[in-house]
Parts: C-alpha cells; sequence; structure tokens
C-alpha cells in the first residue's frame, strides 16, 4: 500500500470515528508527507475526502503559500488557507484531494529576483525563461505523482496561491501547459510574456489590495489586463484599501469555492 493510499485509508478511519463528520477548520485532518526526487525532498500537507472508494475520481487542488510560511516545520504553510479547505462546507460539498507543499527557507516557488532600493520599494524581476528553481522542479515533481494516481480525477486539477505563492501559480500555469482546470492568484505577479500560455485555456480569479505595499497592484492589473487583450476573461477582485493580506478577503468570498470547482477541462 503506497504511502498516499495509507493516508486516505486512516483520514477515512479518523473521520469514522469521529462519526463521519469533520469538525470546521480542524487542520489535523492534513496528513503529513514527503515527495522525494534525486536526493530533494518537499514536504506537504494533504486532506482527503471521507468514505470514498478506490474506483473514485477526485479532483485535486495544490494551494501554495507566501514566503513568510517557507520552512521545513511542514505545518506553517497551512496558516493561510487551511482553514478555508477545511472548513465542512468544503469537505462535503467538494470532496476534493487538498495538497499544502511547503517551499523550503532558502528558497522562492517561482524564478524571480526581489530588490529592494534605499526607498523601501521593493522590485521583482521574473525569469520564467530559465530553470524552474529548485522547489519548482520538486513541486513539479509531485504534481506529476498525484496526477499518475488512480483516484486522481485529471479533468479536475486546480491550482492557488498567495504572494509568492501566487507568482508561482503563474508560472506553474506556463511550465505545465494543459493540467489546470481553473486557478486562483492572490496578491501576486508574473512576467506578462508568459501569460500567453494560458490565457484562454485557465479560468483565473485574480485578487489584490490596492494598498499593497509588497506586491504592487499592477501586476495582477497588467495580468487581467493581458489576457483580455488575448481574449481571455479573467476575474478580478480588487479590494479598496487593503494591504498586502489580501487573502482574507479572497477566502471570504462566499463564491470562492463553488467557482473554482466549477470548472472542468473539455
Amino acid at each position: 500500500m503506497s504511502l498516499i493510499f495509507k493516508l486516505i485509508y486512516c483520514f477515512s478511519i479518523c473521520l469514522t470515528l469521529q462519526g463521519g463528520k469533520a469538525s470546521a477548520q480542524d487542520l489535523t485532518l492534513f496528513g503529513n508527507d514527503v515527495f522525494k526526487q534525486d536526493g530533494d525532498s518537499l514536504p506537504y500537507r494533504i486532506m482527503l475526502p471521507h468514505n470514498h472508494q478506490h474506483s473514485d475520481k477526485l479532483p485535486v487542488i495544490i494551494f501554495l503559500h507566501g514566503s513568510g510560511e517557507r520552512g521545513a516545520d511542514n505545518q506553517k504553510q497551512l496558516l493561510h488557507g487551511g482553514s478555508l479547505f477545511a472548513s465542512d462546507i468544503n469537505i462535503i460539498n467538494n470532496r476534493a484531494v487538498v495538497i499544502f507543499p511547503q517551499c523550503p527557507l532558502d528558497d522562492y516557488w517561482a524564478r524571480v529576483e526581489r530588490t529592494t532600493d534605499s526607498t523601501g520599494t521593493i522590485s521583482f524581476n521574473f525569469q520564467p525563461e530559465l530553470e524552474p528553481t529548485n522547489a519548482m522542479r520538486l513541486l513539479m515533481g509531485l504534481i506529476d505523482e498525484i496526477w499518475n494516481q488512480s483516484w486522481a480525477d485529471t479533468n479536475r486539477f486546480y491550482v492557488g496561491g498567495l504572494s509568492m505563492g501566487a507568482m508561482g501559480t503563474y508560472e506553474l500555469l506556463y511550465r505545465r501547459p494543459g493540467r489546470f482546470a481553473a486557478a486562483i492568484a492572490i496578491c501576486g505577479g508574473t512576467n506578462l510574456s508568459v501569460v500567453q500560455s494560458f490565457a484562454n485555456d485557465v479560468p483565473l480569479w485574480i485578487f489584490h489590495g490596492t494598498d499593497d505595499p509588497i506586491v504592487a497592484v499592477s501586476f495582477s492589473e497588467q495580468i487581467a489586463e493581458t489576457i483580455k487583450n488575448l481574449g481571455g476573461n479573467p476575474r478580478l477582485s480588487l479590494y479598496e484599501g487593503v494591504g498586502h493580506g489580501s487573502w482574507e478577503n479572497a477566502f471570504a468570498e462566499p463564491e470562492l469555492l463553488n467557482w473554482l470547482f466549477s470548472h472542468k477541462k473539455q
């Protein structure tokens, strides 16, 4: 029995002992695992539906955390978003496999150079044409492994992220074209040259605070405008007066999960 199937089995037993109902925002529902490749490893947390059969085809969402949650404790990455996906309403309505990988402290999801000038202004130089970071390489390996599981519904693969994780989301859409049915990106950015690779293929909901001092709102505005110019139809939610923590506003959107899981690749 593979480790993933062991996690599925243990998760089902846990919920059975709880009377078949997960408590709201119970982060212990996320099992611990580590993806290993070429001598490197990427820790991740995984939550699986209750009472599923091995013949079931399950939707999968990969959610990427921000730079503040990097590390090796396999816990901090659940800080923002973990409670949303562990909520009763998500577990009952969507029955999805939810995966939160954790980026190492000295790495970044996207290939980007970050600099700060004398005034404190932060600049990002995205370089997606270069080789992926080690964290991205491992992430793509993990996604490939999940993709090949018999229970994974490859028509319902989703990705999302916040800040550094949104940057990783955009780059992942570029580096793994045709994989994802929909995506969400919160206060992130990317090189506009990659947008063409997913503009017409991946429904995208973008979120940003207008007063973000870390990642300028112009990144999201330009990405949305570029997608429109290419014939796509992105959804853009801007929060007036909100700073970098716009994920709180995004997670409070009542349509967020229904919108995400309503999409299916044709």
